[in-house]
């Protein structure tokens, strides 16, 4: 079982004004999937320096294998998502995100807006998603069937050769 960590970022939702449906159907998503639990959600309001100090706290503690974000990649001068995540990361994974926006264009053209990043800080695997509860979802959707074999692969647990030969 995979241990995930959630932070939603979004202003209004730290201040009390909007409840938090994002982070709930990502919850709801990932515990279906059945290989993953999680074990800890935070709603912290858009600022760079607190979402650097939860992504730092939470791989660094060995708390999660799998840290979902979601909110603040977009345009606004209040998303500061992926900045944050690019100042904490030790590595980059592309491939995730150019995949989830690949993968997301095919549904609504927008998708092509979103600044998200993924990589790795420690044995954590980081994505950023966006804030739409359907996004988020979505996005995620597209990934989260090969991000178990990464996680293994992260922690020295794989048990098969990431690249078969096929026939």
């Amino acid at each position: 079982m995979f241990k995930v960590s959630i932070i939603t970022l979004s202003d209004k939702g730290y201040e009390g004004l909007r409840e938090d449906i994002t982070g709930k159907k990502l919850t709801e998503f990932v515990e279906k999937n059945g290989m993953y639990k999680v074990v800890s959600y935070k709603l912290i309001k858009d600022d760079k320096e607190m979402l650097k100090e939860e992504l730092i706290n939470i791989c660094d503690n060995g708390e999660s294998d799998l840290i979902l974000t979601n909110g603040g990649t977009g345009f606004s001068k209040r998303d500061i998502t992926p900045e944050a995540t690019k100042e904490v990361l030790e590595k980059e994974i592309p491939g995730i995100s150019e995949y989830m926006r690949m993968k997301s264009s095919e549904i609504t053209k927008k998708a092509i807006l979103s600044r998200g990043l993924s990589g790795i800080r420690k044995n954590s695997i980081i994505i950023n998603l966006p804030g739409s509860p359907k996004g988020a979802v979505e996005n995620l959707s597209f990934v989260i069937d090969v991000l178990g074999h990464g996680i293994e692969i992260l922690k020295g647990e794989a048990t098969e050769c990431a690249t078969k030969v096929e026939k």
